[in-house]
Parts: C-alpha cells; sequence; structure tokens
C-alpha cells in the first residue's frame, strides 16, 4: 500500500521488528454495516480553522481535521446508503452523569455556552431507517443495543469512521474485534485533535484489531458488481 502515514512515527527498532512487511488484513466479509462514531457539532464547530483557534470557542473542536475529513464521510455516506447497507450513527448521551473523561477538562459543558454540542452535524445526520445510538463510555459497544442489532441483522463487518481515532475510534475497534467482528477502519474518514496520535493508533488497530481501508477501496467494495445489500445471513464466514 506504500508509504503509511504512521511511517514516519516509527522508531528504527520499530522498523527492524516489522522487516517491511504489512500484516496480512483481515478482509471485508460478507454482510457489512457502516458505524459513525461521534460525528456531533462540538467537533467541527461552525466553521473551519486551526485547531487552537476553534477550541476558544469549541472547546472538543478537532481544528481543520475534522473538516478535511467531513468530504469522504458524505462520499461514504452517500455509498453506503445506495449499497442499502445497515448504517449506525452513535453520539454522546448528554443526559449521562456519571462521564469517563475526568482528566478532560473540555468534556465540562459548563466550559461551553454552544447548544446541542452533541448533535450529529446536519451533512451526517441520520435518516429514517438508520440506527441511531447514545452512549455513555467511550466505546460504542458499552452499555448499548448496538451488539444486539448487529446481530439481529447478521452484520460480520464494521466499516467505521469518526472521531476520535485515539479515543471512541479505538475503543470500538477493539470491542468490535473481541466479538469477532471484521473491523475496517477507513482511513480518510477518521480523525483527531492531534497529529501522532492519530497516526499511531491507526498504526496499532492495523496491526492488531483491524484493517486500515482507504476510502476509494471502501467504496469499491460497496459499489462492486455482488451488491453487499443482496448477501444473505447464511453467507458469512463463506
Amino acid at each position: 500500500m506504500g508509504e503509511r502515514i504512521w511511517d514516519k512515527y516509527l522508531t528504527e527498532q520499530d522498523k527492524a521488528y516489522l522487516g517491511g512487511k504489512e500484516v496480512p488484513p483481515i478482509g471485508f466479509g460478507q454482510r457489512p454495516a457502516l458505524l459513525y462514531i461521534d460525528l456531533y457539532s462540538w467537533v467541527f464547530g461552525d466553521r473551519p480553522e486551526p485547531l487552537v483557534e476553534a477550541i476558544k470557542r469549541w472547546p472538543a473542536s478537532c481544528g481543520l481535521a475534522g473538516w478535511e475529513a467531513l468530504p469522504h464521510l458524505k462520499r461514504l455516506l452517500a455509498a453506503a446508503r445506495q449499497a442499502e447497507i445497515p448504517i449506525i450513527h452513535v453520539t454522546g448521551d448528554e443526559s449521562a452523569t456519571i462521564r469517563w473523561q475526568t482528566k478532560a477538562s473540555y468534556r465540562d459543558r459548563s466550559k461551553s455556552s454552544q447548544p446541542h454540542p452533541l448533535q450529529i452535524v446536519a451533512d451526517l445526520a441520520p435518516q429514517e431507517g438508520e440506527v441511531f445510538v447514545r452512549k455513555a463510555a467511550p466505546s460504542a459497544f458499552w452499555g448499548t443495543p448496538l451488539m444486539s442489532q448487529l446481530i439481529r441483522l447478521g452484520v460480520d463487518t464494521l466499516i467505521v469512521g469518526g472521531e476520535s481515532t485515539s479515543g471512541c475510534v479505538r475503543a470500538s475497534v477493539v470491542d468490535g474485534s473481541s466479538a469477532l467482528l471484521r473491523m475496517m477502519v477507513v482511513e480518510e474518514c477518521v480523525f483527531d485533535r492531534q497529529e501522532a496520535p492519530h497516526a499511531m493508533s491507526l498504526f496499532d488497530m492495523n496491526q492488531k484489531y483491524a484493517d486500515v481501508v482507504s476510502v476509494d477501496d471502501t467504496i469499491d467494495y460497496l459499489t462492486s458488481s455482488t451488491n453487499p445489500s443482496e448477501r444473505s445471513p447464511a453467507a458469512i464466514g463463506a
């Protein structure tokens, strides 16, 4: 696949250990679903701004990284809808009284006057018939009905986009992998506040829990001659 986003962060020892070889891919399965994680207004803000400027008004902003991912997220969402695969949107639960980010001051809602910070942005908003889940922990699986929904739908592959790469995306990918799902992280469709954690989280997931794939390859899969939506649950694992 050529140079990867994480290559410049690897030490000489890392490179020697890896031996220049790619980890064998997991591969897409037979019954995919799209999972979008935490694509809410607080991480985008109301206009593209560098991170240090954006956090003055939007404390949880990912700066320009979110805006750069947005066109890819829209493309992938459109392709998933065209392929008629299940689509799951996950966002935070504003009513939750217990928070997990005890060290992250930007999670203090009192520091932001922005309304509805956890509302999914309009360009990526759920449509009728798409699954919508609220969570109160990093993983989309923890304390939510997501797994039962996936079992009901016969899903064996989760195509993942969202933020942050090193936080809720990674937590969800680890849990999905633990549940024996094929986890496909779309590189252009995940983002973070800092480049190094983003890159190394992608590296770690690609090494252990998921395939880090391109948006073009994912759309090619969704638009292939064998439409994913036409594959029967009985074909899982075939």
